[in-house]
């Protein structure tokens, strides 16, 4: 199994498990299915959309307890929303080229010439194209990270608009395997 962290922050994102491929138009940009489904806070006890717990389960948990909808990438990998506070359509330009500069430096310049000539060929080009997406995505960023520190997990949905996916920097990905 593939764990991808975030370049920067090391922050677990994504992983193998999760079907990743380069956004059609934007290969630098590599975007995965999601799924939701109901969980209990507080507890462990996850249920799918569309099954029906047991009889027995049904007998034995009396008790009250809250369920939330989540997506599969949030719950596995701890990430966090941004939900109370997302960041304005320019502060999310003004944080991406932040994230963007300091990529270039710390992880981009590090890279043989070939995925360097990628990113740069790419970057601003898939910048403006989540820019102009900013009102229809949702913003995580990963467990230990502040919203300006590492790079965004974007949620959107695809053209069905039930599925949910998640879009990363591919070179801002760094790849642990376990």
């Amino acid at each position: 199994m593939i764990i991808y962290t975030d370049a920067l922050t090391g922050d677990e994102l994504v992983a193998d498990t999760f079907d990743l491929k380069p956004n059609p138009l934007h290969p630098i940009l590599w975007e995965c299915d999601c799924r939701k489904y109901s969980k209990r806070v507080g507890g462990e006890d996850i249920q799918l959309e569309g099954a029906n717990p047991s009889a027995e389960e049904a007998e034995e948990d009396s008790g009250e307890h809250e369920m939330k909808m989540v997506h599969d990438i949030e719950d596995q990998f701890r990430l966090q929303w941004l939900q109370d506070s997302p960041p304005s359509k320019d502060l999310f330009k003004n944080n991406l080229k932040n994230y963007l500069k300091r990529l270039n430096k710390e992880v981009i310049e590090k890279l043989p010439e070939k995925e360097q000539k990628e990113f740069k060929d790419g970057a601003a080009k898939a910048m403006k194209y989540l820019v102009d997406m900013h009102g229809d995505l949702d913003f995580m960023v990963g467990e230990g990270s502040e919203a300006h520190s590492g790079q965004y997990v974007l949620i959107n949905f695809r053209e069905d608009g039930v599925t949910p996916y998640a879009i990363v920097w591919k070179h801002g990905l760094k790849e642990t395997k376990v």
